[in-house]
């Protein structure tokens, strides 16, 4: 799905999830549903949530890219993957496509390289955005996934993008094993 695609209903969604899945607990549908940070919720359910970088790279927009994130293809995107974790314990993994035409200053330090959460970054910066989820999923967990979390079940997925005035900050995807926060 992509960015000019139509809201979708996130409770119905959930409720397709539900099925597919036999049980989701009422965690799972905060994390999946949140128009929110996720952040916050870590945080109230497991104290101060950190983040640490996988990898980062910017690289120019292709047809897929240019769509997620409201942009003409060959404009650069900062792409960064991280993982949200509480003393070493994954609890979510996290790919964002940020366009770098939005990126200035110490706006850009702290939404690239800094290991502050996207959500923290925006309070920070004193930045008024809303949250559109666009996506909620179950998927088969690749081997790398299955590793970090050391977990075999199926993983759960959300993408939603932040705007503010009407532009595009970023595009982002959260993973989490389906019976992680039970």
């Amino acid at each position: 799905m992509n960015g000019n695609e139509a809201d979708i209903n996130v409770l119905e969604e959930i409720e397709k999830l539900k099925k597919k899945t036999g049980k989701l607990s009422s965690v799972e549908k905060i994390l999946l549903s949140t128009d929110g940070t996720v952040t916050t919720i870590l945080d109230i359910l497991n104290g101060k949530t950190a983040i640490k970088i996988l990898s980062r790279e910017t690289k120019k927009a292709d047809k897929s890219l240019s769509k997620l994130c409201d942009i003409d293809e060959g404009e650069k995107v900062s792409c960064r993957v991280i993982l949200m974790h509480k003393n070493g314990r994954p609890l979510i993994y996290a790919e964002s496509f940020i366009p770098d035409a939005i990126l200035r200053g110490d706006f850009k330090t702290d939404m690239l390289f800094s290991d502050i959460p996207i959500g923290r970054v925006l309070r920070k910066h004193n930045i008024e955005s809303r949250r559109e989820v666009v996506r909620v999923n179950i998927e088969p967990g690749n081997d790398m996934l299955k590793d970090i979390f050391k977990n075999e079940t199926e993983f759960l997925s959300r993408e939603y993008k932040i705007t503010s005035g009407g532009k595009t900050l970023a595009w982002i995807k959260e993973i989490f094993p389906s019976d992680y926060f039970k």
